[in-house]
């Protein structure tokens, strides 16, 4: 991707928290800033989608939940694209809450995609190769 400078007047306090979020994830000031503004994009283009930190970085997921967007994108799969049986699925959640993860996926298919195409890579013993402790005693 390319980039374009800019320059941009940022509130003292913003700046610090910049610099300690950096400093904390041993990245430099400006990317640190760039992921802050391409999520804050993310989250007005797409209300109702955080972003949580996980073991394999930032991920969207449902505000208020700890479900991730490709979770519900390969349940809809699943479920032939048919919202209802979705709603049935995930009937905890609001059909707002589902139509966030959807709208989501509209806008950035290819990330969600990706994720999906990592998970439905894995094989049992792949699993169990990561993760030795989940192998019985």
């Amino acid at each position: 991707m390319s980039t374009i400078q800019k320059s941009l007047r940022i509130p003292e306090e913003t700046i610090k928290e910049i610099e300690y979020l950096a400093r904390a994830s041993k990245k430099d000031f400006t990317t640190v800033a760039n992921e802050l503004i391409e999520e804050a994009i993310r989250v007005h283009r797409c209300p109702g989608i955080v972003f949580t930190e996980g073991v394999s970085g930032k991920r969207a997921r449902i505000a208020g939940t700890g479900i991730e967007v490709w979770e519900v994108v390969a349940t809809y799969r699943s479920v032939g694209e048919d919202f209802e049986r979705l709603s049935k699925s995930y009937h905890w959640l609001t059909v707002q809450q589902l139509k966030s993860a959807l709208g989501y996926y509209r806008v950035y298919t290819a990330e969600i995609d990706a994720i999906i195409a990592d998970n439905e890579a894995l094989t049992p013993e792949e699993i169990r190769k990561r993760y030795p402790f989940l192998a019985a005693g």
